[in-house]
C-alpha cells in the first residue's frame, strides 16, 4: 500500500542483488500475473478433461502440461525481470534474429496441424509457434531503431523499423495469421505514435491498412470466410462462435456452477482460444470482470511507471510491450463475444499453450524489467544538462 501511495524507493547500487531487485519491482503487476496463471489452471481443470478423453489421454493431461509450461514461463519471467535494460535489449535483438529466421523456415518445415495455417514446428513432444516468440523481440528491435533516430546524427531508425514491420506483417499474412500480423502492426504504431509521429501520417497508415484488408478479403479464402462469418446476421449455433456465445449467455452474472458447463464438451478449443467462454459459463460475469481487471491493472500500472522514464528506448519498448499484452487479451475476449472476427489468438497466461505461456513470460518479464524503479532525477534535468 505504501508503494501505491508514495511510489517505490529507488535502491542504492551497494544493496544486495535480490533485495535491490525486489524493492524496485512492480509487485502489484507481478501479483496480477500470478493470479492470471492461477485462473488459467482453474479453468484448465474445467475445460480440458473432455478434450483429453477424446484424444485418449488421462483426464488432467493438459493441466499437467500447463503446470510444466507455466512453471517454465514464470521462471523465465522472474529471471528476465532481474536483467538490466541493456541486457534485455541485447538478448531481445538476438532472440528476434533467431525467431525471424524460424518464421522464414515455416513454409519448408512447418505444419498446420489440420487448421489450415502453417504456424508451428512439430517437435514430437510439443509444438513451437515462432510468431509468439517473435513479438517481444520485435518490440525491442523496433524501439531501439526508433529511439536511435531521435539522437543527433542518428540513423533513419523510424524508416528502418517501418520496413521491418511491413516485412513481418507480410510474412505472417502469408501463413495466414492475420491476428498476429495486426498485433505486430499495432505494436509498431503505438511506439511510433509515442515517439512523436504526426497524426496525418498515422491516418495515411490507417488508410493503407484498410486497403490491405480489402485486398486480403478478395484474395484469401481463409480471411474472407472469417469476415463473412463475423458480418453475417445469422449465427450458426454449431460453430465455435455459436457455442461460445451460447455459453456466455447461459452463464449470466454468477455462472451455472463449477463443473456444470457444457461448452467444453462441444468446443475443440475450449482450453485455448475460447477459454473465456468456459469462465463465463461456469463462473459468470463476475470472474470475467475479475480477469479484465487483472489485465487492466498490469497495463495501466506499467504505462504510469513508464511516464517517469527518461530513457527513450525503455519508454518506447515498455509501452509497446504493455499495449500489445493488453490488446491481445482484448482481441481474445472480443472474438468470444463476437465483437471481432475470429483470430485464433490465446488469452495471455490463461489459455493452454507452451509457446504462448513461455513467450508471454518473456514479454512480461521484459516489461517488468523496464518498469523497475531507477534513480534518474527529474525529467527537467535533460533540458539543463544536469542529468548526464
Amino acid at each position: 500500500m505504501t508503494e501505491m501511495v508514495y511510489g517505490a524507493i529507488p535502491a542504492r547500487d551497494g544493496d544486495p542483488i535480490l533485495p535491490r531487485w525486489w524493492s524496485t519491482l512492480d509487485k502489484w503487476s507481478l501479483g496480477c500475473v500470478l493470479m492470471l496463471f492461477g485462473v488459467g489452471l482453474l479453468l484448465g481443470l474445467a475445460s480440458s478433461p473432455p478434450l483429453a478423453a477424446r484424444n485418449g489421454f488421462e483426464p488432467f493431461h493438459y493441466v499437467e502440461r500447463q503446470v510444466i509450461f507455466g512453471g517454465a514461463a514464470l521462471v523465465t519471467l522472474l529471471v528476465t525481470t532481474m536483467m538490466s535494460p541493456t541486457l534485455v535489449r541485447r538478448l531481445g535483438v538476438l532472440g528476434f534474429i533467431v525467431t525471424f529466421v524460424a518464421l522464414l523456415g515455416l513454409p519448408f518445415a512447418g505444419t498446420d496441424f489440420g487448421k489450415g495455417a502453417v504456424r508451428w514446428y512439430s517437435l514430437g513432444f510439443a509444438s513451437l509457434q515462432p510468431s509468439e516468440f517473435l513479438k517481444p523481440g520485435f518490440v525491442v528491435v523496433a524501439a531501439w531503431m526508433i529511439s536511435a533516430s531521435q539522437h543527433l546524427g542518428g540513423p533513419p531508425g523510424k524508416s528502418y523499423s517501418f520496413m521491418l514491420t511491413v516485412a513481418i506483417v507480410l510474412i505472417l499474412a502469408m501463413q495466414p495469421d492475420f491476428g498476429q500480423a495486426c498485433l505486430v502492426l499495432f505494436g509498431w504504431g503505438v511506439m511510433y505514435f509515442v515517439a512523436g509521429a504526426p497524426i496525418t501520417l498515422l491516418m495515411v497508415l490507417a488508410g493503407a491498412v484498410a486497403f490491405a484488408g480489402t485486398l486480403a478479403y478478395s484474395s484469401s479464402e481463409h480471411f474472407a470466410r472469417r469476415i463473412d462469418g463475423f458480418l453475417s446476421p445469422d449465427l450458426d449455433p454449431t460453430t465455435q462462435l455459436g457455442y461460445a456465445t451460447n455459453a456466455i449467455q447461459q452463464g449470466g452474472f454468477f455462472g451455472v456452477g463449477v463443473g456444470e458447463g457444457q461448452v467444453k464438451q462441444s468446443l475443440p478449443d475450449a482450453h485455448t482460444d475460447f477459454i473465456i467462454a468456459v469462465a463465463a459459463e461456469e463462473y459468470g460475469l463476475m470472474l470475467v470482470l475479475f480477469i479484465i481487471a487483472l489485465y487492466g491493472t498490469i497495463v495501466v500500472r506499467s504505462l504510469v511507471r513508464l511516464l517517469r522514464e527518461r530513457d527513450p528506448f525503455i519508454r518506447l519498448a515498455g509501452t509497446g510491450l504493455a499495449c500489445m499484452f493488453g490488446v491481445q487479451a482484448m482481441i481474445n475476449m472480443g472474438v468470444a463475444v463476437r465483437l471481432l472476427p475470429a483470430k485464433g489468438m490465446t488469452l495471455p497466461f490463461v489459455s493452454y499453450g507452451g509457446s504462448s505461456l513461455i513467450a508471454g513470460g518473456i514479454a512480461v518479464g521484459m516489461l517488468l524489467a523496464f518498469t523497475r524503479t531507477r534513480a534518474q532525477g527529474e525529467i527537467g534535468d535533460i533540458l539543463t544538462g544536469r542529468g548526464h
